[in-house]
């Protein structure tokens, strides 16, 4: 898998196709994708007009999708993935995640009220694992892993499944370094991909009023690509991929999909490292909340220490 991939979250199907494109022909090769982002269509529309012009061969791109919490029901696991093949307009994806581990009812998009959730213990998400173990199984999925998982929930998965999982993707940059998530996954030869490299929405505060910190504002990182002739997404993206990790920025502008790629180029000092090793305060971005509104199974301590 490429260490550099494009995001596509929160891209609209029109901005998405031509960032797709543009991505690829610039020289990328590692495309996050997931049902819920509601733009695969245009994905696929992008892929196959990439494939028909010899911008790039299908063998060539890795292709990450992600199983939505309401399609969890083990009968629904293979209809998802085929609904998903079909938008990508593909034969098979390279990586097909769990996206979070929270099983909801089917046909929603995102609780709202108690009910709208599954319990665990009725619907754990080692049953989805195993309708996922038999996708792999016929070669429509290349590889399998999760997303949003925690040490805990990965020892128990690894303790059951057959098909390892070989990916966590989570919300990780310099504020949320993920250091002993990292190093359970790395003994356990499972890859870490980090989703909001760069952090996520803009500086200011929250919809609830809390400060929210800017990475890309950062004095420390600034210094650092100032220092290398860099931006300070380049630092940020540099930093996670010396870790050994893989990155997913977002974006839809071609002169940011551009700036990220060569972040490929650039090479941090130890001493650099280091210092932005130093500024991880545990900090979230995506803070999971949605998935604990009252009546709720979920709480933050669990779905994250």
């Amino acid at each position: 898998m490429p260490a550099l991939g494009l995001g596509t979250y929160l891209a609209t199907p029109k901005e998405v196709y031509h960032a797709v494109l543009y991505a690829l022909e610039l020289g990328y090769r590692h495309l996050d994708c997931a049902y819920i982002y509601g733009n695969q269509q245009a994905i696929g529309e992008a892929l196959q007009f990439a494939f028909k012009k010899g911008i790039v061969r299908r063998e060539d791109v890795w292709i990450t999708s992600k199983l939505w919490c309401s399609d969890m029901q083990p009968d629904d696991v293979m209809p998802a993935l085929q609904n998903t093949l079909e938008q990508l307009q593909l034969r098979y994806l390279d990586l097909y995640l769990i996206h979070w581990p929270v099983p909801i009812q089917k046909g929603l998009s995102y609780p709202k009220h108690a009910e709208d959730f599954i319990q665990p213990d009725q619907l754990p998400y080692t049953q989805t694992w195993q309708a996922l173990e038999k996708a792999h199984a016929s070669g429509a999925v290349q590889h399998l892993g999760v997303s949003n998982f925690n040490v805990d929930k990965l020892q128990h998965l690894l303790s059951l499944a057959r098909v390892k999982p070989e990916v966590n993707q989570v919300e990780m940059h310099p504020f949320l370094a993920q250091n002993p998530l990292v190093e359970y996954c790395a003994q356990h030869h499972i890859h870490i991909t980090g989703y909001a490299p760069l952090g996520t929405g803009t500086p200011g505060v929250t919809a609830t009023g809390a400060k929210r910190p800017s990475l890309l504002n950062n004095s420390l990182i600034g210094l650092i690509a100032k220092d290398h002739y860099a931006t300070p997404a380049q630092v940020m993206l540099a930093w996670a991929m010396q870790r050994g990790t893989s990155v997913i920025p977002k974006s839809v502008t071609p002169a940011r999909i551009a700036e990220n790629f060569k972040a490929h180029s650039l090479v941090l000092r130890a001493e650099e490292m280091e210092q932005i090793n130093e500024l991880d305060f545990d900090y979230r971005y995506v803070s999971g909340e949605i998935w604990t509104i009252p009546g709720s199974p979920h709480t933050l301590q669990n779905l994250w220490d």
